[in-house]
């Protein structure tokens, strides 16, 4: 696997070995001990399918002290993945970056507690798995508003498809982290 780090401190981009031959192909997708930078203990995997190009899915949270890390992997179709860091007390506060995963491509984003997650699908039926370090938690539920001029996210897009809670989730300016 090759772990890089990204201009977020605690962000990771996974690039795993893929073995392949006439069969088809093998790669590990998680090995805790090849992967010393991510330090948590994963405990729910969870799958989503977006259906339309143009979906756009965040930027979701949880308040402490249900937060979670999570390590994300698009298994079918094409996403941008965006990472926001929530931190207040950080350097990289209201900073952002785009990885762009797909199933052919194979990379992963490990985003640690303390960030905010989104993503834009770039096909049809792009399906997207991560592990999580902790359980969702509905009273703990957080999201901004995608368009949060404080955060300043070009997504790629002018007319995303949103859910009614990201269209009406509260700008960061709003939000008691």
């Amino acid at each position: 696997m090759t772990i890089t780090e990204t201009k977020l401190p605690g962000v990771y981009t996974i690039e795993p070995r893929v073995f392949g031959d006439v069969r088809g192909w093998f790669m590990e997708t998680y090995h805790k001990l090849k992967t010393p930078q991510i330090d948590c203990e994963f405990v729910q995997d969870n799958h989503a399918l977006s259906k339309q190009k143009g979906t756009l899915r965040g930027i979701h949270f949880q308040y402490p002290p249900m937060e979670q890390a999570k390590l994300v992997r698009c298994v079918s179709g094409a996403i941008n993945d965006f990472v926001v860091d929530l931190r207040p007390e950080s350097g990289t506060y209201k900073q952002w970056i785009c990885v762009e995963l797909t199933a052919e491509n194979k990379k992963q984003v490990f985003i640690p507690r303390g960030f905010g997650h989104a993503y834009v699908t770039l096909s049809e039926n792009a399906e997207v798995v991560y592990k999580a370090d902790n359980y969702y938690s509905p009273e703990h539920d957080g999201a901004i508003l995608w368009s949060d001029p404080e955060i300043g996210i070009d997504w790629g897009i002018d007319d995303p498809i949103l859910s009614e809670k990201d269209k009406t989730a509260p700008p960061l300016g709003e939000i008691c982290l």
